[in-house]
């Protein structure tokens, strides 16, 4: 599957979300709020995190640390779109400027 095709995949699951809200509260959730809820699910995965190092006791780790990555994803790809970045495009801009600094010129 290409990116374009997993973003598009995402920002339709997105529009299912903006139908539910508009239900339950009247309107869709802001772009900050949908940053919000990108924040909880950075902060399950760094609990998932924890428990994958022997931190925390939480079962069926690795399920649930895949779970929360692609949860990750999903918010990055919205919040691209809403905030009319090109995702894939400043991706790889991104991936040349970090080769350049760490293979080119052997730096952190």
């Amino acid at each position: 599957m290409e990116f374009k095709d997993v973003q598009k995949r995402a920002l339709e699951i997105r529009e299912h979300y903006h139908k539910l809200e508009e239900e339950k509260l009247g309107r869709p959730w802001t772009r900050e709020e949908v940053m919000q809820g990108f924040v909880g699910d950075v902060g399950d995965l760094m609990r998932f995190t924890m428990a994958k190092a022997g931190i925390r006791e939480i079962d069926d780790i690795d399920s649930k640390i895949a779970h929360e990555l692609s949860d990750c994803l999903w918010s990055i790809m919205v919040l691209a779109k809403k905030y009319d970045v090109d995702l894939e495009k400043e991706f790889l801009t991104t991936m040349d400027e970090l080769e350049d600094r760490v293979v080119k010129n052997k730096r952190l």
